[in-house]
């Protein structure tokens, strides 16, 4: 495949080469005419979305393999990272076995799979899958009842170490909880509850204990500024969330239950201050913790509404709203969604548009911006906290060189022999996979 005339990030004009999968030229002199004709739009590296919950199996009322990877192609994701709290729990080599099963059958977009830990589970077994990495470990309980003890927590970091596994953690501290405020029902009781002080907390004690085994640890979903700094002090990644960089607890009052998951919206200073530190280059990488439940389970009081928001379909085109407005830069963004995520999770295949790298690429235009409409999205929840917001949406995704999302309003133009109705075939890969 010859695409013609895109924009790299950093601004450069050139044309793709793609054979077998991956970017064999990115020059300005690749001779014949193109199979795709670019016209000047931004090609950005596929974004890695190191953190979704695509609820499958167990939960496929919320989320399947099949419409979470349809919504990531959408959305310009061309690999995604599930974690373990389904229905079984990744735990063991059969509940691994049969995930991966699941997503072979449905995923568009490359995939990776990540190994859980709570009483009970099966480290020999499951350690010897290929997993991406041990976690999200979770220190308090959240969707799925993965909570667990420092004692447990500990084991699973020292066995991680043991195997050259990347620990990825949900930083909560019980104990620090606010329990004074449960007879509240306002919308903001939630993030009262789960207090900054308990993301804080949590994020110290799994620095102690990671620093007696060297572990190679990361924090998932930080929504605290002091979190993500001593994160970073102590050597390990980080990733946080659009919702939390541009949602507070101010946006609460409208959202209401639809804007309950853990951790919670912050206050507006903390938002602010956590988005300094992703301008800065603070911050690893941005993930969505994508995490849907349907309408119905959120239309109740806002102590029994599950936690968790849909995110992978509107994370790049968050952020490229964002770049529009001047918050950020595209190779700040090719950075936080691509590059980091495929450094620090080991795909060394991945995250670049470069000669010899897989050919995950999305093609954008930048003036191409519009509301974003829940009711056009494709994750199987039907609805999202950024209903009404900016965004730019992607008009092609490529994933390992093979079209798996085409914009049907686009005036982008695709040879007979590439069209695709809208979706391309269930081809995804486990990033894990050795064969090439």
């Amino acid at each position: 495949m010859h695409i013609g005339d895109v924009r790299l990030p950093d601004g450069t004009r050139c044309d793709l080469l793609i054979e077998d999968g991956v970017f064999e030229a990115i020059s300005s002199s690749i001779l014949g005419e193109p199979d795709i004709d670019a016209a000047g739009r931004l090609a950005m590296p596929g974004a890695i979305d190191v953190h979704v919950h695509f609820r499958e199996p167990g939960h496929e009322h919320k989320e399947t393999w099949v419409t979470g990877s349809r919504a990531a192609a959408a959305g310009g994701v061309t690999t995604v990272i599930d974690q373990p709290n389904t229905d079984p729990p990744t735990i063991d080599r059969a509940s691994f076995e049969a995930k991966a099963a699941l997503a072979a059958s449905g995923s568009i977009v490359d995939y990776g799979i990540n190994g859980g830990v709570t009483e009970g589970w099966d480290p020999e077994g499951l350690l010897a899958e290929p997993i991406t990495a041990l976690g999200e470990v979770f220190m308090a309980d959240s969707t799925g009842d993965l909570g667990i003890g420092i004692e447990l927590f500990e084991q699973a970091v020292e066995l991680a170490t043991a195997h050259g596994l990347l620990v990825t953690v949900h930083a909560e501290d019980a104990s620090q909880f606010d329990v004074s405020v449960r007879d509240r029902s306002d919308a903001r009781a939630w993030s009262a509850y789960r207090t900054a002080e308990a993301e804080v907390s949590a994020t110290e004690q799994a620095i102690e204990i990671a620093q007696r085994y060297d572990a190679a640890m990361h924090l998932a979903h930080a929504s605290t500024p002091t979190a993500v700094d001593r994160a970073v002090e102590a050597g390990w990644s980080c990733e946080v969330t659009p919702h939390h960089i541009l949602l507070s607890d101010d946006d609460l009052n409208e959202l209401g239950t639809f804007g309950r998951m853990n951790p919670p919206l912050r206050s507006e200073a903390q938002r602010k201050a956590l988005y300094k530190r992703v301008r800065s280059g603070v911050v690893t990488m941005i993930a969505t913790d994508h995490a849907p439940h349907t309408i119905d389970e959120k239309q109740t009081d806002i102590w029994s509404a599950p936690s968790g928001v849909p995110g992978v379909e509107t994370m790049l085109p968050l952020l490229l709203a964002e770049v529009d407005a001047g918050h950020l830069t595209l190779e700040a963004v090719a950075r936080l969604t691509a590059h980091a995520p495929a450094t620090r999770f080991d795909l060394p295949r991945k995250g670049y548009i470069q000669p010899g790298y897989d050919a995950d690429v999305v093609l954008v235009d930048l003036d191409r911006i519009q509301p974003i409409d829940a009711e056009r999205l494709v994750t199987g929840c039907g609805w999202t906290p950024f209903d009404g917001w900016d965004g730019i949406f992607p008009e092609l995704t490529i994933r390992r060189g093979s079209i798996v999302y085409h914009d049907p309003t686009s005036s982008l133009r695709l040879p007979t022999d590439l069209e695709i109705d809208r979706f391309g075939a269930p081809e995804g890969r486990n990033v894990r996979d050795p064969s090439p």
